[in-house]
């Protein structure tokens, strides 16, 4: 079998390390990861090539007129520049980066990603540049003390619900005479929640009611019509205990009651065969997403269908972000870290 020609097979090698670098700088980062030699990339920059360029014009005019000084000045400078090489490098190798919290935001909105930064040695780290890899210029700086830690909150938007993984992460240094660029890639194995897009003018709560026995109504759209301050003689039952918590009796805060108009026990039920089959899937999500946010800030219990999956009658913090995740991950397979 013949063999390639020496530049074939030149071609060949540089193609096959370029895609082992492309895979390695693309590939996820599952954990902490520290920045090792293999990691950090270093060039000169512009200042960098001038600076150069100066050093070779010294010694070519050092040559041709024999000036010690020349010599001296261009061997010193030139030294000068190495140790700058070596402390740029020195800058950005050995952090050890970890992922922490992604906070869940509706489809549209900028995702937070919390990364956090830790320096283990004894050399202080400075103008640490670190931003997603598709920003143009980076726009946060951190200086990292030696034996300490610091953490930083990238945002990237969202396009669609779901979950959104992390973008990858650009570290850059130039510090200190800006002479040399070094940096490095990182993949965070994180994940955000992003929520359905609540639907703008979505139609009233979907409300069903029954005849209550004692003559008061405990959710609905038609007979709760907000709260008013505690009398004597209101049920337990009645009192407005969520509100109630958010005041603070020492500063002059009252106990509050729901009022009502009518007499009916309604059931709030967000269905999504209920709605409109002509809406698309997104769409009704969307107007389910609205429904939930709605209801939780009117203080209604409600509870979700969505096909096999069901989300029993409740209210609360907990009970909403099950409600919403519900809605984010309907339809969707595969979502595996």
């Amino acid at each position: 079998m013949a063999r390639l020609p020496l530049g074939a097979r030149v071609y060949a090698w540089l193609r096959g390390r370029r895609s082992t670098w492309r895979e390695r700088t693309t590939a996820r980062d599952r954990g902490e990861v520290e920045l090792n030699q293999r990691r950090v990339y270093i060039l000169p920059t512009r200042a960098g090539l001038g600076f150069g360029a100066l050093l070779l014009a010294l010694l070519v005019g050092s040559i041709n007129y024999s000036l010690g000084l020349g010599f001296g000045l261009t061997f010193v400078a030139a030294a000068c520049g190495l140790v700058d090489m070596i402390y740029t490098y020195r800058n950005l190798a050995h952090l050890h980066l970890r992922p922490g919290r992604a906070g869940a935001v509706f489809a549209g909105e900028e995702a937070p990603f919390e990364l956090q930064l830790s320096n283990r040695t004894r050399l202080a780290r400075f103008a640490v540049w670190i931003d997603l890899d598709t920003a143009s210029d980076p726009r946060h700086a951190v200086d990292v003390a030696a034996g300490s830690g610091t953490t930083v909150v990238l945002t990237s938007a969202s396009t669609q619900r779901g979950w959104m993984k992390a973008p990858r992460v650009r570290l850059s240094t130039r510090f200190p005479l800006g002479l040399f660029n070094a940096w490095s890639y990182w993949q965070p194995d994180s994940r955000a929640l992003v929520y359905p897009f609540p639907e703008q003018d979505a139609p009233p709560l979907p409300v069903s009611g029954h005849p209550s026995p004692d003559g008061f109504g405990s959710a609905g759209s038609d007979d709760f019509a907000g709260v008013r301050s505690y009398q004597p003689g209101d049920p337990l039952r009645q009192l407005a205990w969520r509100h109630i918590a958010r005041l603070d009796p020492s500063l002059g805060g009252q106990l509050v009651s729901k009022l009502f108009e009518g007499g009916s026990l309604d059931e709030l039920v967000l269905d999504l065969e209920a709605i409109d089959p002509r809406l698309d899937l997104e769409r009704k999500l969307s107007r389910l997403t609205r429904w939930v946010l709605e209801a939780e800030l009117r203080s209604l219990p409600y509870a979700l269908h969505l096909g096999r999956q069901s989300v029993a009658a409740a209210l609360g913090p907990a009970h909403q972000a099950a409600c919403l995740e519900a809605l984010a991950l309907y339809g969707i397979v595969g979502e595996e870290r």
